[in-house]
């Protein structure tokens, strides 16, 4: 049975009240002055009180923390109403501001051969309340830590899980925080492995949020793509190329472009080949970006890292094709925050602040 929202908690418990109440209390949620449902003073005594009885005023509690020797990035362990855990990092970006990685589900179904997520497997999907609420455990964390810079200017989707296999509660989740704090469309980003029926609901959903779309393509070799993400479709490739020119066409602009994601692994997706058929696939998809992503180590998985020399080659016959190439910094990799690192185990006793 699906786990109600808040919103629709409070609508089931206040079936009388105008709607303005919910609007006071969803944006209570982002007001820092406020710790628990009775400080809201702008509403009833008693709605207050048969809020704090009945609605969590986060539907996450810290189960333990994580900081990077650098300090620039951590790792948060949450655990939710039902006891499951799951995690979510925050990390300094370029700006000197924020950027929060979100988890859409504890665990994952895709099966990424690289990815420490997918040895999980899925538990299930978080609620609209579970994925907003990492923006809010991160914005309170920073206001009792004022030495740090304090504004989160970027949130992207690509924490535990895959979010387009959650489409409803990552668009409810992407809607409040554009409702309700800074952030603006293209500080969002979702990136997907690629799930075709979702892809293609995002093209004539018109309450879909107009954010960014980074699809994690590991490979544009069909065969291939299939050894390394073995939940890939048959002609995959084919429909994706053909998705991504009529994305283009309907929701793209210059600002609002896909990105090709690409996790190199060394002798395995990141040879001369590999580098010449992803630009042939960019350059036919309407796509002008790629972003790679050099490994970064799991246990028990039999993948490498490249060294610098063999990833700076790759980048540059992709590059030399005409397309534009960044690399993802690698970040908390020491406390498992990095690309591919998240899972988390049976609960354990937690650690101090």
């Amino acid at each position: 049975m699906a786990m109600e929202t808040r919103a629709e908690q409070f609508k089931r418990l206040f079936p009388t009240e105008p709607r303005f109440r919910l609007e006071q209390m969803l944006r209570a949620l982002f007001d820092l002055t406020i710790h628990e449902w009775n400080e809201l003073t702008t509403i009833p005594k008693q709605t207050r009180e048969i809020l704090t009885r009945e609605i969590p005023f986060s539907s996450v509690t810290l189960f333990q923390l994580f900081t990077s020797k650098t300090k620039d990035t951590y790792k948060a362990i949450l655990k939710s109403q039902d006891e499951k855990l799951f995690e979510s990092v925050l990390m300094a970006n370029r700006r000197g501001q924020w950027t929060i990685c979100v988890s859409s589900q504890i665990g994952c179904a895709m099966k990424c051969t690289f990815c420490a997520t997918g040895t999980m497997g899925l538990k299930r999907s978080l609620t609209s309340d579970e994925i907003i609420d990492q923006y809010r455990y991160w914005m309170r964390f920073l206001a009792e830590h004022p030495e740090l810079p304090q504004r989160i200017s970027n949130v992207v989707f690509m924490g535990m899980g895959e979010p387009l296999a959650n489409y409803e509660s990552v668009k409810t989740a992407i809607q409040t925080w554009l409702k309700y704090t800074d952030l603006g469309e293209t500080r969002i980003t979702v990136s997907t492995v690629g799930i075709l029926p979702q892809l293609e609901k995002m093209l004539t959903d018109e309450s879909w949020p107009h954010v960014r779309i980074a699809i994690s393509l590991h490979s544009a070799n069909q065969k291939r793509r299939e050894e390394i993400v073995p939940t890939t479709v048959p002609d995959f490739l084919l429909k994706l190329s053909d998705w991504a020119n009529r994305y283009a066409r309907v929701l793209g602009n210059r600002r609002h472009h896909i990105t090709f994601e690409y996790t190199l692994l060394c002798k395995v997706n990141d040879n001369e080949k590999d580098a010449l058929e992803l630009a042939a696939f960019v350059r036919k998809s309407g796509v002008s970006k790629v972003n790679v992503i050099p490994y970064n180590p799991v246990a028990g998985k039999p993948f490498s890292r490249g060294d610098e020399d063999r990833i700076n080659a790759f980048k540059e016959i992709v590059r030399d094709r005409g397309v534009t190439v960044t690399q993802r910094k690698t970040m908390g990799d020491d406390i498992a925050a990095a690309c591919g690192q998240l899972v988390v185990e049976a609960i354990k006793k937690p650690t101090g602040l």
